[in-house]
């Protein structure tokens, strides 16, 4: 992560930090997220050999994902473990929705305009059906983060 944060300071952000180790950047810019996007995925293709498709978020739309999440999502962390699936490209939040399957009384979904809202019973956890997104093509059109490191992303932010 510290190589990561370096490569970012010296494309020219400011104020970079990095958050755990999944490649989370929060940063300021002047610019545009779509031309962010382009200059994040060359620099990380040419720097690390990293060819994925990157999602840059301003500060108003993290701060929109967090406000449209369902109505107690993310407040009983005992019982649940909550995730929030980010759109990166190419579809859309309604059609990913339609390649993930819910194991009934374990897992819930929520589908928002930008994001999706997964959520999980901790005790039966073993039984989600979360973990099989990872084996659809789609996979790659989309993040996924656990609901504290997005509370604490936008903490970040906010700092």
């Amino acid at each position: 992560m510290a190589d990561l944060k370096s490569c970012f300071e010296k494309i020219g952000f400011e104020n970079v930090q990095t958050y755990i180790q999944s490649g989370n950047v929060v940063f300021n810019s002047s610019k545009a997220p779509g031309p962010l996007t382009s200059l994040i995925e060359k620099t990380l293709l040419k720097k690390f050999k990293y060819k994925e498709p990157v999602l840059v978020l301003t500060e108003k739309k993290l701060e929109s994902i967090i406000q449209s999440a369902p109505k107690g999502f993310g407040t009983d962390l005992e019982k649940y473990r909550c995730d929030v699936i980010y759109i990166v490209k190419d579809i859309t939040a309604k059609a990913f929705s339609k390649v993930i399957s819910c194991k009934a009384g374990v897992d819930n979904i929520h589908v928002g305009k930008d994001a999706i809202y997964f959520s999980r019973l901790k005790s039966q956890a073993s039984k989600s059906h979360l973990s099989k997104i990872v084996s659809k093509p789609e996979y790659k059109l989309v993040t996924v983060r656990n609901w504290n490191t997005t509370v604490k992303l936008k903490a970040l932010v906010d700092e």
